[in-house]
């Protein structure tokens, strides 16, 4: 490896979509693993120690969100910069709080993209332009942070996964499915979430988040 070039690890749910970054980064980084779920990802990323992991946002077994939090607290070297379809500001949001270092849409160049490997890796936070605003904004918002509800901050990453597909009508087996867990888990983490938010009804519990706009 030469000196200089970054070691990443990719973590996205689309074989194709990695095999194009593996080949569009080509001699700029060192790719040192990739995987396409977040239980799989935390543990390699653990085992390899990257200088960045390039992560979408949303991907089975949890969101890129889970990831990091997973990895950071034992591993605080490992930088992380989220590389997503999604331009949502409460995807945006949500992982520069769990501690991602940027974040940027998968429209970027491969010119930008590798100079936003090499800037985070070097300990720069980079956004997309559009984005920027959006921590702007929240920074302006809640002072040293987004504005965060200690409510949901209660809830654990999959308990918030799980309360967001319950506030999009998603039916438990439909939610088990997308989570690749059983009935049995989505019961057990929906009365978890109820308890924590001190709730009955699975109706309380949609309208719950759809006021905190988490559909």
């Amino acid at each position: 490896m030469t000196t200089g070039q970054p070691r990443v690890f990719l973590v996205d749910d689309h074989e194709l979509f990695r095999a194009g970054v593996k080949a569009e980064l080509g001699e700029e980084v060192v790719i040192v693993g990739e995987a396409d779920e977040a239980g799989a990802a935390a543990e390699l990323i653990a085992e390899r120690l990257p200088d960045v992991v390039l992560l979408d946002v949303h991907l089975p077994g949890g969101g890129g969100q889970a990831v990091i939090e997973a990895v950071k607290a034992a591993h605080p070297q490992v930088r992380f910069l989220a590389l997503s379809v999604s331009d949502a500001p409460e995807d945006v949001i949500a992982v520069i709080r769990a501690g991602a270092r940027g974040y940027v849409t998968k429209t970027i160049s491969v010119p930008d993209l590798v100079s936003a490997v090499r800037r985070v890796a070097e300990g720069d936070a980079v956004f997309s332009p559009r984005l920027a605003g959006f921590v702007l904004d929240a920074f302006a918002a809640g002072g040293d942070m987004p504005s965060f509800d200690p409510e949901l901050d209660q809830l654990t990453p999959r308990e918030r996964e799980v309360l967001r597909l319950i506030a999009r009508g998603y039916t438990y087996k439909e939610i088990a499915r997308q989570l690749s867990i059983s009935t049995k888990t989505v019961e057990t983490h929906v009365s978890a979430v109820l308890r924590k938010l001190q709730l009955s009804t699975r109706h309380q519990l949609t309208r719950w988040a759809a006021e905190r706009r988490l559909a």
